[in-house]
């Protein structure tokens, strides 16, 4: 990595991040953000003391002239944003933060991707391997830029290293020792366009993959395995359904693991702190991840008999007058919702709604129909989770306004023995700068009833 030119579309937390690495390396930087620039800009005055150029107010096409070496863009950033066409007709490189991060690390980096389950996972690995005793540093798309510990990791030091689709898609050199895929499931195709396009951009993670390296996989998605024959890395697979060729699976009600012809138990599923099959599934990916990383059975068995999730997914508030909340504000979209839909039997009142991408629901319509007593919505989906509802013959649904009155008509709708569940099945950007902030304003608002 040497100095050039490098442009930086967006001064969020991983902006902030790689310009801070692209300067310390003799970057000529200039970081650009959409909105006007306010009375308070921290991070902006603490990157032109050293040296950067900042400019907000917008995407003038005038920066791109003359033509940094590459652009670095906010994950979220659509493609479709008339400076980034403009520097694609002009063949600039479009990187994502984790592409250049990675040109710096010498550490293993196990990657893990999926629609649903990828906070928890890359969480639960990075507790096992601490466990192990090999003091992972836990990053990427979880809330620490990959930038922002690219040198002061040691080479010995794995990297667990949550990746999404959007910032795959600006990689290219960027190569995991262990790449993970969890689930495809439809989702972010306000972003992608088709299907299609965002499966591409997760297998992204991919194309740079030896028989040196090691892709799991998810044995229970035929799209996955159909895929994977493209792949030259080494395969391991986990599943909830049945035996796999090599990796962890189920059977007789044990995770057991198959592994150079061996069948090895690691505990019953009846010993998960995690209930749910999604946390199984959870627990099966990081399962072989840590194995084949070099932990053993008994961390492995050690940390899934004590890891009690992470914060925002089926996160348990309180109890209240016999009334249970449940903070799931990280379901983002309808797969994730209904897995937190069916982790109860029902008596659920449902809190859902969220930024619209056009969604209809449908496919929650049967669970909805059978656990959800009340549904409280809001946000701008609220018409089509509203007409979801009414074809799922939920008995009563109320429309709110906003997330305070959502959960001040929850406590009025419980009954004792109800679950209230904040699981919205939509992105939280018509009214939240992230699902964290949503999360936590539920937290709040619960604990002041």
């Amino acid at each position: 990595m040497q100095g050039g030119r490098a442009f930086v579309m967006g001064l969020a937390k991983s902006g902030e991040a790689v310009s801070r690495l692209l300067l310390k390396h003799g970057y000529e930087v200039v970081v650009n953000e959409r909105r006007e620039r306010g009375t308070d800009e921290a991070e902006a005055v603490a990157l032109e003391q050293l040296g950067a150029t900042v400019v907000f107010g917008g995407h003038p096409l005038s920066l791109l002239d003359p033509a940094p070496d590459f652009i670095v863009k906010n994950p979220g950033i659509p493609y479709s944003v008339e400076f980034l066409q403009e520097a694609i007709r002009r063949q600039i490189p479009i990187y994502t933060e984790i592409e250049v991060a990675s040109w710096l690390i010498e550490s293993p980096i196990y990657a893990i991707t999926g629609s649903n389950g990828k906070t928890t996972t890359t969480t639960l690995v990075g507790e096992i391997l601490s466990y192990a005793g090999q003091n992972p540093i836990v990053a990427g798309n979880i809330g620490r830029a990959l930038s922002s510990v690219a040198e002061q990791v040691l080479p010995s030091q794995p990297i667990v290293l949550e990746v999404s689709s959007f910032q795959l898609l600006g990689t290219e050199s960027f190569h995991p020792r262990i790449a993970t895929l969890l689930n495809l499931y439809s989702a972010h195709l306000d972003y992608h366009g088709e299907f299609s396009d965002y499966v591409d951009a997760k297998w992204r993670m991919f194309r740079n993959l030896t028989g040196a390296d090691t892709a799991v996989l998810n044995f229970d998605q035929e799209l996955i395995r159909d895929r994977a024959g493209e792949l030259n890395a080494s395969l391991a697979w986990f599943s909830t359904r049945g035996e796999v060729p090599v990796g962890a699976y189920v059977d007789d009600g044990n995770i057991v693991v198959k592994r150079d012809g061996n069948i090895v138990p690691v505990l019953s599923v009846v010993s998960l702190a995690q209930k749910g099959e999604h946390n199984l599934e959870n627990a099966l990916a990081a399962t072989v991840i840590c194995l084949w990383a070099g932990a053993s059975v008994e961390h492995v068995a050690h940390v899934l008999m004590s890891f009690r999730g992470v914060e925002h997914r089926l996160e348990y508030v309180r109890h209240l007058q016999g009334v249970d909340y449940y903070n799931d504000s990280k379901a983002t979209n309808a797969q994730a919702a209904l897995r937190a839909l069916k982790s109860f039997p029902g008596n659920i009142v449902w809190i859902a709604g969220g930024l619209d991408r056009g969604d209809d629901f449908e496919e929650l319509r049967a669970d909805v129909q059978e656990r959800v007593k009340c549904a409280v919505v809001f946000g701008q989906s609220a018409e089509s989770v509203v007409k979801m509802c009414e074809r799922a013959q939920v008995k009563q649904i109320e429309r709110m306004g906003n997330l305070q009155e959502a959960v001040i008509a929850a406590r009025r709708l419980a009954s004792e023995g109800d679950v209230v569940l904040l699981s919205p099945a939509c992105a939280s950007w018509d009214m939240f700068t992230s699902f964290e902030e949503r999360g936590r304003m539920f937290k709040q608002l619960v604990h002041t009833l």
